[in-house]
């Protein structure tokens, strides 16, 4: 039905919506449709046309804003053009229309919420390095994915490559999960610190060292020389795989990226 243009009806209904959720707009927003008949030198301008005026009228003229100002028009005409005085006549004719709409409005709901609707989503937003958006989508989206199920969260990446990273959740019980998630996002994304301490996972041992995740995604190699102050014989005398260490990165391979790591400087 397009009585009255559903569109604007869409710019109120969400107007009232957005302040009914909590959501801090600066001002509610009202909308209508304009029309116009024309024959001859006989105007007139019609209100929050029907949809028989705005289908065998002249004009379809839509205005949408705020008590300070107009926010967005789109115009649509069959004549071959509109004077000064018509456009002016109509914009007048729309503010009065517009102004009687917020007052109705207002009598629903006259500000947004204090407090967000616990049905309103929560999004954080973050940016992480454009080199890190594949790491972080994965494989055929499979890490994007385990994430949004492990967090119940749902997560947007920018298609501009720039980095930006929106994590939406519902709710307030939501909140704790989607900053939970940006935490997760954030250690897997880290670019690497030289003498940083980090607390890591033994992932492998071979016999001149020990492999261990000391950010999710991200190994290092701990040598047998780098993981006790005194001689060690055999890697699994100090370490065993899935123990949890603390290690300081003491250094990358400009040429291949390897992380070194060492438990030997990280120990108190």
């Amino acid at each position: 039905e397009s009585n009255g243009s559903s569109s604007m009806a869409s710019v109120c209904g969400a107007s009232l919506a957005l302040m009914d959720a909590g959501v801090p707009i600066k001002a509610p927003v009202s909308g209508i449709a304009m029309g116009l008949v024309m024959e001859g030198d006989k105007v007139a301008i019609l209100s929050d046309i029907m949809g028989l005026e705005d289908h065998l009228g002249d004009m379809d003229f839509k205005v949408a804003g705020t008590r300070d100002g107009i926010t967005a028009l789109q115009l649509d005409i069959k004549v071959k053009g509109l004077t000064r005085e018509i456009l002016g006549q109509a914009l007048a004719q729309a503010h009065e229309g517009r102004m009687h709409i917020l007052d109705v409005m207002t009598k629903a709901i006259a500000a947004p919420r204090a407090e967000l609707s616990d049905y309103a989503p929560r999004i954080l937003g973050i940016m992480i390095p454009p080199d890190k958006i594949g790491m972080l989508i994965g494989p055929g989206g499979k890490t994007i994915r385990a994430l949004q199920e492990e967090y119940n969260v749902k997560i947007d990446v920018d298609e501009d490559n720039s980095g930006r990273i929106a994590v939406a959740s519902v709710g307030l019980e939501g909140v704790a999960g989607a900053q939970a998630c940006v935490e997760r996002i954030q250690a897997m994304t880290a670019a690497p610190e030289i003498g940083k301490i980090y607390q890591g996972k033994v992932v492998k041992i071979m016999n001149f060292g020990a492999f261990v995740e000391y950010m999710p995604g991200n190994e290092g190699l701990v040598h047998i020389s780098e993981l006790d102050r005194k001689r060690v014989e055999k890697v699994e005398d100090v370490v065993k795989e899935g123990e949890s260490i603390t290690v300081k990165l003491i250094g990358i391979d400009a040429d291949t990226g390897k992380v070194k790591l060492s438990r030997k400087q990280a120990l108190s």
